[in-house]
Formats: C-alpha cells, structure tokens, sequence
C-alpha cells in the first residue's frame, strides 16, 4: 500500500509567522486521461516570505527488498539522512551518478544497514549494478511542506501560513516539473489539480529468478 508522506513542519523564523488562522491545500495529481498519478512528489515555495526549515532527527528508511528498492520514489527535506538496509540475502550494488549525491557501495552484503546525509537539494536517482532493473528516486527539497502522492493520485498539506506560494509537481516521467502559483487567505482550504502528460515508462523488465548470477 503506497504511504502518502506528509510533512507538516512550522518554520520557526518571525517572518513566517501568521496573524490569521492557518490555510490547507489539497492537490490532486492527474493524467490528461484524467487517470490518477501515484509517487508525483507535490512541494509548496512561499513567494511573499523568507522560509526556514532544517531536517529533523528522524531517518527516512529506502530497502533493497524483493530485488527492489522500497519505496520507489521518497522525498525528504534537505539534510535528512536516509538508512539503505538490506532485506535481501544477497548482495546488491549500491550507487548513484546524480550531482546532488554521488557515491558507490560496491557488493553490498545481506543485512547491511548503511546511511547517509543528503545535503544537496535536487533529484537523486538509485541504481544497482547488479541488478539493473533497480531504480528509485530521492527528491531531496528545501522548502518544509511537500507530500507524495498515493495511489489516488492525492495530497493534503496543512497548517500552511496565508500567503503566496508556487505549487511544483515532480515525477520520474516527467520532461520537467509543472509549476503553478496559488494564494492562500487565512483559514482558507483551497485545492488544485495537474492534469500531466507522462512520458512512456522505459524501466528494465525484470530478470528472472536464477538469471543474476547467484546474486
């Protein structure tokens, strides 16, 4: 069952803070088919104010389990540190090419429990080298109030200070992020839909069982 991830993180900073009761958003994400998008990462910028937010102290969990990463697609706040446990008896190789985060962990054994920081913001796509039909994505943002959608295609985001905000879409089949600018009135509970054209799903198929050289 796909976990909605939702953050609801006060920024702490003067500026921030609201005369007026506090706004909702609820966004939906859709296919031009009107067919809802799971994993779309949904993340709010304020335009007419200063944000501040830094990582909890909370780990953010992707396994290599079923010679899959679980889950596929995770988005965190910049400076999070994420556990890579993994579930499977056999060895996994571990890395990533992308800019934000780039690093390797070659023959990664079974029941391994390594973690690291993500300190740059950006997207960071997981591979195996081992196991190419492997992929997930990390999404790692600089504004506290972001959620991933579910298999509804859903978000709900809350205790949003009244204000400006640009409203991004992110999704791994996407050419590039959709944007869009709402202004939320104190107490207000506003919504808004993408209607996103995806591009085909060029993933790997599976190998099957006893093609990965014992691996």
């Amino acid at each position: 069952m796909q976990r909605v991830l939702l953050i609801l993180l006060l920024a702490t900073c003067p500026a921030l803070a609201s005369h007026g009761a506090d706004s909702s958003l609820a966004v939906t994400v859709r296919s031009a088919k009107g067919e809802p998008i799971p994993d779309a990462v949904v993340s709010l910028v304020r335009l007419d104010a200063p944000t501040l937010a830094s990582a909890s102290d909370t780990s953010v969990v992707i396994a290599q389990e079923d010679k899959e990463y679980d889950p596929y697609v995770t988005p965190i706040l910049v400076g999070t540190r994420v556990l890579f446990p993994n579930r499977d008896n056999i060895q996994h190789h571990l890395y990533s090419l992308s800019k934000p985060k780039r690093f390797e962990k070659p023959l990664y054994p079974a029941g391994a429990e390594e973690s690291m920081e993500f300190d740059l913001p950006g997207v960071v796509t997981l591979g195996c080298n081992i196991h190419d039909w492997m992929v997930a994505y990390v999404v790692v943002l600089t504004t506290p109030w972001f959620a991933k959608t579910g298999p509804e295609g859903t978000v709900a985001l809350a205790h949003l200070p009244p204000g400006r905000y640009r409203i991004e879409a992110w999704h791994p089949r996407l050419a590039k992020p959709a944007t869009a600018e709402v202004t939320l009135p104190d107490g207000a509970a506003a919504t808004h839909e993408f209607s996103l054209t995806l591009k085909p799903d060029r993933r790997l198929r599976r190998a099957p069982a006893g093609k990965t050289g014992g691996y």
